[in-house]
């Protein structure tokens, strides 16, 4: 029998994420929905026996990218590849499941890349092949950081050469366990700001404008995970139009498969 991992950030208000990424929910008790039954035609004294009524909830102020979601090409930029760059419901569904892989860079510090050397060497000692439609999952650990304000603030981040790489090996969903795929935003800014290198801004995203390509932000527990031989389902919902969407990501291993324990 398999083993399902959960690897999706839970679904709450964080009240040290950016104000543009704090999720709300309201939740409604079966009392509160009750007061909906006699608009139906149902008195409440001819409600059925031991029902008191239906709870409810409402998600407020939850953005596609607000919690572990599937980046779409039309995040990117308009066109991907020369064409219109496909939304989160255009994308074939088969790019969404597919074997496993996790490539562990949690030694790398705040703002260090991760470079297309640092994965090649990691494949090789590691002995990890990667195919056409194998999903690869970065490890960082900034998971570590979920509910604080280092979470969005810290971390590394996966260069254009390193994206179009994975790409190049027919890799077409990657994901990583922090905040984004490239280095935190405000921080890469400044960056390119002294650098006066523009280029250097969101350099693993921007890749998706000339190959098409999706990524997985904020997945947890990847240290929970072996380096290969298990496979991952990545469902987005089919939000039309839309640039991402909530995902439930979730791997999933053979009973006879250890689990990767390494802190």
């Amino acid at each position: 029998m398999a083993k399902i991992i959960d690897l999706s950030k839970p679904i709450k208000y964080y009240p040290d994420e950016p104000f543009f990424m704090k999720v709300k929910i309201k939740h409604k008790n079966h009392k509160e929905g009750s007061l909906l039954l006699p608009f139906l035609g149902l008195p409440w004294n001819k409600r059925p026996k031991g029902f008191v009524g239906w709870a409810d909830d409402t998600i407020k102020n939850m953005g596609v990218h607000s919690v572990t979601h599937m980046d779409a090409p039309w995040h990117y930029g308009a066109l991907s590849g020369g064409k219109k760059a496909a939304s989160i419901d255009e994308v074939p569904l088969d790019w969404f499941y597919g074997d496993g892989v996790v490539i562990d860079m949690s030694h790398k510090k705040d703002m260090e890349l991760i470079t297309k050397s640092d994965l090649e060497q990691y494949v090789k000692n590691n002995n990890i092949k990667i195919k056409p439609g194998t999903i690869v999952l970065i490890r960082t650990d900034g998971d570590k950081r979920l509910g604080t304000k280092e979470y969005y603030s810290v971390g590394t981040g996966v260069s254009g050469e390193a994206t179009e790489w994975l790409i190049d090996q027919g890799v077409r969903v990657m994901g990583i366990d922090q905040w984004g795929w490239d280095r935190p935003l405000a921080k890469t800014a400044k960056l390119a700001n002294k650098e006066k290198n523009p280029d250097l801004f969101w350099e693993g995203h921007r890749v998706g404008i000339e190959k098409p390509y999706c990524h997985i932000e904020q997945a947890v527990g990847l240290s929970q995970l072996p380096k290969d031989g298990f496979k991952v389902m990545a469902m987005p919902l089919p939000l039309e139009g839309c640039s991402a969407s909530p995902i439930r990501l979730i791997a999933i291993l053979d009973d006879d498969k250890e689990a990767n324990h390494e802190d």
